[in-house]
């Protein structure tokens, strides 16, 4: 590169201000090197460059054979995928995420296609891939975690970021505006009207009297509803990776799932287990389930036969002293009991006098 003053060669040439780039014979020096040596030239004497380059991956094939082969390191390594989906997420939210889950999870985003055709070929090694496979639709990504799915989960809710309501965006959730004072000044009265939102002036601003359910979900935002909720410094939305389905070694499941908590598990155990018994006695069919009820029944039975036919064993002789001196069990029980006893006789008492005292009024006559 040299003033354009100076002699040239024919070839690309270009002009710019006083200086010209010359003796680049096309064949002889690549695009990208052309246009590096023309950035750095015009950078160095002008403070910017003559062209906007872009980062290049390499040759397209090379890269898709790597985004396959790392697809198949990560379905190798880790037994849980999570499909998460990733609307109205940008890219400085992104790095966010993925910098919180270094070390638990890794986060693969791509074309669907691509990640489709990747699991496809890895179904060989593990057929219950196949099921990931209808969900991969929209806009979304996969995590990948060898760690406890509801702590997976939770980073990722960690990561949302409040959003504004644009218009024409779809709401995730219902938005209610709160009575308030907006202050806004009387002006913008005809614009609340519009939005049939009942106001009052109040100490020169405009006031909301009652909370408004602006938007419902799934609707529509409109430019009215988008403008008004901008004007209250109002951010509705909140946008992250969202867990749409889980797969764990083979099975896949909803993200509700992880919600469950083992308390709520023994309590619909023990319903199932109840509800096995009570049918199986009922038909008469010995399960698990039923045959510490039969064994217990069995014994009631064997127990009435021994107390009428006047037969001792051992596991009777409680039963028969209960019914023959039912008074010693009772006073045995009755220190324990001997506390609620006292208040409910106290209770009785008072009840009583209150009783009494009533009636002594009604006793009374008008001409006494």
């Amino acid at each position: 590169c040299w003033p354009s003053s100076s002699k040239g060669s024919s070839g690309i040439n270009a002009e710019y201000g006083e200086y010209k780039v010359a003796h680049c014979t096309p064949g002889l020096i690549l695009r990208s090197q052309l246009e590096s040596a023309l950035n750095f030239v015009f950078k160095s004497y002008f403070g910017h460059p003559l062209f906007n380059l872009k980062m290049v991956k390499g040759d397209r094939a090379t890269w898709k054979a790597k985004y396959f082969v790392k697809i198949g390191q990560l379905l190798d390594e880790y037994p849980r995928i999570f499909i998460v989906g990733a609307d109205n997420v940008r890219s400085k939210q992104m790095q966010q995420i993925r910098a919180s889950l270094r070390g638990i999870a890794e986060i693969l985003m791509g074309k669907n296609t691509m990640m489709t055709k990747a699991i496809r070929a890895h179904l060989p090694n593990n057929p219950s891939l196949e099921k990931i496979l209808p969900f991969i639709k929209g806009n979304v990504g996969l995590v990948f975690s060898k760690e406890d799915p509801v702590l997976v989960r939770d980073k990722l809710l960690e990561n949302k970021v409040a959003a504004p309501a644009r218009a024409g965006a779809i709401a995730p959730v219902d938005v209610i505006v709160e009575a308030q004072n907006t202050g806004m000044g009387p002006e913008k009265t005809n614009f609340f009207q519009a939005l049939n939102i009942s106001t009052k002036i109040a100490k020169g601003a405009i006031e909301i009297v009652s909370n408004v359910h602006l938007i419902h979900v799934g609707d529509k935002v409109g430019a009215s509803e988008a403008t008004l909720l901008q004007m209250l410094n109002v951010k509705p939305f909140s946008y992250g990776l969202i867990v749409e389905n889980i797969y764990d070694n083979g099975a896949v499941f909803s993200p509700e799932i992880l919600d469950i908590t083992d308390e709520q598990l023994l309590a619909k155990f023990q319903q199932g287990i109840s509800n096995v018994a009570a049918v199986s006695l009922n038909i008469g069919y010995c399960t698990q389930a039923s045959i510490p009820h039969s064994i217990i029944n069995g014994f009631k039975n064997v127990v009435a036969v021994a107390v009428e036919a006047e037969i001792d064993f051992p596991q009777a002789d409680g039963i028969k002293a209960y019914l023959a001196d039912p008074s010693a069990f009772a006073v045995a029980a009755a220190p324990a009991a001997g506390g609620a006893a006292q208040e409910t006789k106290e209770e009785e008492v008072k009840e009583e006098s209150e009783e009494e005292e009533s009636d002594d009024d009604m006793g009374f006559s008008l001409f006494d």
